[in-house]
C-alpha cells in the first residue's frame, strides 16, 4: 500500500512522544543524588533520537493484535540498551565521536569516567524496566529478560562491536560486514520487534514473522546508515559524517559502491516485507515504516 509520508511521520512522532513520557517516568530525577550520573543519563536518553526501536516494538504489538501499552516497558528497555551502546561506542577508546543526535556526546559533557558509568547505569536500568512487563500465557517475565540479555551479550551486541573494532583497517568482505551487523543493528531491531510481539502473546508463526522482518530490516537500515555517512553532512545526520572512512572501517559502500549498496538495501527491504506475509493486513504499519526507512535522509 502507498505510504502517506505525512501521516506516517505524525504516527512516528506521536509514538515517540509516548515513549519519551514513559522514559521520563522511569529514569531517576536529575536532582536525585548523585545528580551527575542522573543528568548524564538524561542527557544521553533525551538527545533527540528517532526512537525507531521502541516504535517498532509498539508496532509489533499492534501487528500481533496486542495492546501497545503492554509493550511499553519493553519499548523503554530496548531504547535504554540502545542508548547505552551509543554512549560507550562514542568513547575515545571505541569509535571516538564528539557528536551524537546533534548534541555533544556524553563523555564530552561529563567526562570519560562518567560516560562509562552512564552507559553501565542505562544498561542496568533497562532490565529493571523490562522486569515490570506483564507476562502473557505464552511468555513469562523471565522470557522477556532473557531475550534482551542474550541480545546485549557477547554473542550479539557486544560481540558485534568486538568484530567491528578488530576489523578496522582490515580488508573485510561483504560476508564479514554482514556478520558484524547481524549481531549489532539487526539483532537489536529484531529483538525490539520480538519483545513487542511477545507482549501481545504472539503465536510462534507471528513471532517468527516479525523476527525475520527485523533481521532483514536491520541490515537494510545499516546499509542506508553507511550510505548516509558518505553522502550527508554532520548537520543533517546529527552525528559526525565521514567518520567510518576516517576510522578505516569496512562499510557496505566501501565494499560494494554506492549504487550497489542502494540496490542491496532495496533487496533487503523486499525480503523484510515478504516475511510479514503471515500477518497480512495487520502488519501494514510495519511495512510503511520499512518503506520509509529505505528513503530516509538522516
Amino acid at each position: 500500500m502507498p505510504v502517506d509520508i505525512n501521516e506516517l511521520k505524525s504516527y512516528l512522532a506521536g509514538r515517540g512522544k509516548r515513549v519519551d513520557a514513559a522514559l521520563d517516568a522511569c529514569l531517576p530525577s536529575p536532582n536525585r543524588r548523585p545528580s551527575t550520573i542522573h543528568k548524564a543519563m538524561r542527557h544521553s536518553v533525551f538527545a533527540g533520537g528517532k526512537r525507531l526501536r521502541p516504535v517498532l516494538c509498539l508496532a509489533a504489538a499492534d501487528a500481533c493484535l496486542g495492546d501497545p501499552e503492554n509493550a511499553m516497558p519493553a519499548a523503554c528497555a530496548v531504547e535504554l540498551m540502545h542508548t547505552y551502546s551509543l554512549v560507550h561506542d562514542d568513547l575515545p577508546s571505541m569509535d571516538d565521536d564528539d557528536l551524537r543526535r546533534g548534541r555533544p556526546t556524553c563523555h564530552k559533557v561529563f567526562g570519560e569516567g562518567m560516560a562509562v558509568l552512564c552507559g553501565d547505569a542505562l544498561l542496568t536500568e533497562a532490565f529493571a524496566v523490562l522486569a515490570r512487563i506483564r507476562p502473557t500465557p505464552r511468555y513469562r517475565t523471565g522470557d522477556f529478560v532473557r531475550e534482551l540479555a542474550e541480545t546485549g551479550g557477547s554473542r550479539k551486541l557486544i560481540g558485534g562491536q568486538v568484530m567491528d573494532l578488530e576489523g578496522e583497517g582490515k580488508p573485510l568482505d561483504k560476508g564479514a560486514i554482514v556478520r558484524i551487523h547481524e549481531t549489532k543493528t539487526a539483532a537489536l531491531l529484531a529483538t525490539s520487534l520480538r519483545l513487542g510481539a511477545m507482549s501481545a502473546n504472539a503465536t510462534p508463526v507471528r513471532l517468527d514473522a516479525v523476527s525475520r522482518f527485523g533481521r532483514a530490516l536491520g541490515l537494510a537500515f545499516q546499509v542506508i546508515d553507511d550510505i548516509l555517512d558518505v553522502t550527508q553532512s554532520s548537520e543533517t545526520l546529527g552525528k559526525t559524517a565521514g567518520k567510518d572512512a576516517a576510522a578505516d572501517k569496512a562499510t557496505f559502500p566501501a565494499i560494494l559502491g554506492l549504487d550497489a549498496s542502494r540496490r542491496e538495501a532495496a533487496r533487503l527491504t523486499r525480503t523484510a516485507m515478504r516475511a510479514l506475509d503471515p500477518l497480512r493486513g495487520n502488519a501494514d504499519r510495519l511495512r510503511q515504516i520499512a518503506e520509509y526507512l529505505l528513503v530516509r535522509e538522516y
